[in-house]
């Protein structure tokens, strides 16, 4: 099998969506590359290759591409610690140079709006009237005709540049001078504006993400050095003091704080750490000092996992967004074959129809020709929903997983480590004959006190004291049953009801979901202790959301016992369970229950990622209880909840069908205007103004919107 390659680069100035899509598909048709993803939020082009030796080769095309295309825009290779690279050191100079820039832009667009106004008041000769106006336009929408004029002379024909420069010539060539300059003038204001709320979106996601550490305190001999994460190695000690952010995933070697884990699992409740825990890279300490000894590079470390994919997730586009960038492809020709028309066939064919009348109408179809709204605003709608979602402690792998949601029928649920903590606990104690619960556990906790069984350590642990060994003699283990043994002088038997059986003692059946443990004490029976798999604080709660959305059928699978099984089915309100499977078992059942919905819905298998990962990948979505640095559920899973709360797959749905709603919003809003621009402007009632507003005020009202995906 062939060895893909990746490479990442930055697009650096990339400020057109629909730019971005045309440099996409040039690139995806190289001779050599595999795949090519644009994310425009972050300027992100990911170019994936067969091979080493066609490497060079495909760049050297990339940036012929991205200079026809969009000529001020530079193709940097990403480098490792590019945070530093973009932030410190690159930009710096060239926000300067940017800055220059549009000081002089604003002085020539104020001096233009001040000659128009002069202009438009004053009744002037018509030549005299006629060079203001123009001079003013000259000075407003110089730049966009200069880009114009490049782009032709390079063969792209249907861009906004010359789109806007062709309309608003042509409202010169007619007369219509106040028209031209003033549709150039809220074209330039629209686009300002629309600018600026792009990369306030951008800055917004960015900060969503802003949990990568700038530096480490790294301690060399008596010495505490300031360095690069990247720079430090596993068994290297690492100082945090209070406010900064853990850099890298280690142990605590030394001292105790409270940290914040907000930015990795969207929980605001501090919790504390002492010598000895795991800590975790993005934490942020609150207030003790921290020595903590280093056990993955920078690279291997959950932070840096959840970086790249949450960055990454745009690579994996929703079904709306491929439409939209197809849909973008032939919108635009379909609308300048009709301006052609249109501003042609009616003089030729309509008796005392003027060719200006006409003219004027087909310039407002060219101003609405420009897809922008829709291609800036969907994938910053699906972006700010992944965005939102990684902030409350959910991380969705790509925008189709984050789309699929809205399609969810059937949930499927494995148990242990899922809905239930995996842990074994004495759930209940029954007592009889007059015993306290407290003697009851005593004696039960001294029978099995040389046990290693999971039961016997629930047990110890539930007892809480020492055990003191002298009390116990003639330990007994009876295979398959139990345990007898002598305490404090009484012979005590503990175990199963096959044990109460053998021994003849009549008993109590207990009825529970759990392991069952009968205790006698000189052959009279005194009670039983319930030991259960703790089912989670909110699985209950979880299911219950689940089903108030509107999902069809929630199915538990497990490994564990019939009875078991059941009765926690019972208390959380699945509405199948299915027990005693093995792994190849559960992806049987999948298969069977995906062979039950309907052809558009989708099924969720939610598992614990690392022993559930032939079913996650069976699944349409798979989500994993990664819990705080499960490497396994990270890799495994399409999406993982990083609390391990079953009740954020609701939230996950919620944000899903809320982003969904935005897009579609987005969608039917710039189309419907467009449209109505478009019909009205063949009867001549819609004017190059409304045409403007068509353009970036949708794209302005859009990208407004989409930033609402992001507050969840």
């Amino acid at each position: 099998m062939e060895t893909i390659i990746k490479r990442e680069f930055i697009l650096e100035g990339l400020g057109c969506a629909n730019c971005a899509n045309k440099i996409e598909a040039n690139c995806k048709k190289i001779d050599g590359v595999v795949d090519a993803n644009i994310n425009f939020i972050s300027k992100n082009l990911v170019i994936k290759f067969q091979s080493e030796d066609k490497i060079l080769i495909v760049i050297e095309e990339v940036k012929k591409i991205v200079k026809r295309i969009e000529p001020d825009v530079v193709l940097i290779p990403k480098k490792e610690n590019t945070f530093k690279y973009e932030e410190k050191g690159h930009n710096h100079s060239k926000t300067k140079v940017e800055e220059g820039n549009n000081k002089n832009k604003i002085m020539a667009v104020s001096i233009g709006i001040a000659i128009f106004i002069i202009a438009v008041v004053f009744k002037l000769d018509y030549w005299v009237e006629f060079w203001l106006f123009l001079t003013s336009y000259l000075l407003i929408g110089g730049e966009v005709l200069i880009v114009a004029i490049k782009n032709i002379l390079r063969g792209e024909v249907f861009d906004e540049n010359f789109l806007m420069a062709l309309a608003t010539v042509g409202a010169f060539s007619i007369g219509q001078f106040p028209e031209g300059v003033g549709v150039m003038l809220f074209y330039q204001i629209g686009e300002f504006f629309q600018e600026a709320a792009v990369n306030k979106s951008r800055k917004s996601i960015s900060a969503l993400m802003d949990i990568r550490p700038d530096y480490a305190n790294k301690k060399i001999k008596d010495e505490i050095v300031k360095v690069d994460p990247e720079d430090v190695h596993i068994g290297d000690i690492i100082i945090v003091k209070p406010g900064e952010k853990v850099p890298l995933d280690g142990r605590v070697i030394e001292g105790k704080s409270l940290v914040d884990t907000a930015a990795l699992t969207g929980e605001s409740v501090p919790r504390q750490v002492k010598s000895g825990d795991e800590i975790l890279a993005g934490c942020i300490n609150k207030n003790g000092l921290l020595t903590i000894e280093v056990a993955k590079e920078f690279g291997e470390s959950t932070l840096a996992k959840i970086l790249d994919l949450v960055q990454n997730a745009s690579s994996k586009k929703a079904p709306t967004e491929n439409f939209i960038t197809k849909f973008a492809r032939y919108y635009t020709p379909i609308v300048v074959i009709s301006a052609i028309i249109l501003a042609v066939l009616p003089p030729l064919l309509i008796s005392g129809a003027t060719f200006s009348e006409w003219i004027y109408r087909a310039l407002v179809f060219l101003v609405v020709s420009c897809p922008c709204a829709l291609v800036i605003s969907i994938p910053l709608g699906f972006f700010g929903g992944i965005g939102g979602a990684s902030k409350n402690g959910i991380l969705v792998k790509g925008g189709n997983y984050l789309e699929a949601l809205n399609s969810v029928e059937v949930v499927v649920f494995d148990k242990t480590g899922t809905l239930t903590k995996g842990v074994f606990v004495v759930t209940e104690i029954h007592e009889e004959m007059g015993i306290s619960k407290n003697e009851l556990l005593e004696y039960v906790a001294f029978v099995e006190s040389n046990s290693n069984h999971p039961i016997a350590t629930s047990i110890l642990k539930a007892y809480g004291k020492d055990v003191c060994k002298e009390d116990i003699k003639d330990v007994e283990e009876i295979s398959g049953m139990g345990i007898r043994a002598k305490v404090k002088g009484k012979y005590v038997l503990a175990g199963n009801s096959k044990l109460m059986d053998s021994e003849k003692i009549s008993y109590n059946k207990a009825e529970n979901v759990g392991t069952i443990i009968y205790v006698a004490i000189d052959k009279k029976y005194v009670g039983s202790i319930i030991i259960s798999d703790e089912i989670k604080e909110d699985s209950i709660s979880a299911i219950a959301s689940l089903k108030s959305m509107g999902i069809k059928k929630i199915v538990m699978l497990t490994g564990d016992n019939k009875d078991i099984a059941e009765g926690i089915g019972k208390i959380l309100g699945v509405d199948e369970v299915y027990s005693q499977l093995l792994p190849h078992g559960k992806v049987e059942k999948l298969e069977m229950l995906q062979k039950q919905k309907s052809s558009k819905g989708k099924i969720v298998f939610v598992g614990d990622g690392i022993n559930d990962a032939p079913v996650l990948a069976r699944a349409d979505i798979g989500i994993a209880m990664g819990g705080v640095g499960s490497d396994a559920a990270i890799e495994a899973a399409d999406i993982v909840i990083m609390t391990d709360e079953p009740s954020k797959i609701a939230e996950a749905i919620v944000i899903a069908r809320k982003t969904k709603r935005i897009v579609m919003q987005n969608i039917i809003f710039a189309l419907s205007v467009k449209i109505a621009i478009l019909i009205l402007a063949v009867f001549g009632i819609s004017t190059m103004w409304e045409a403007v507003f068509g353009d970036v005020g949708v794209a302005l009202i859009a990208v407004l919107n989409s930033m609402r995906a992001m507050k969840v």
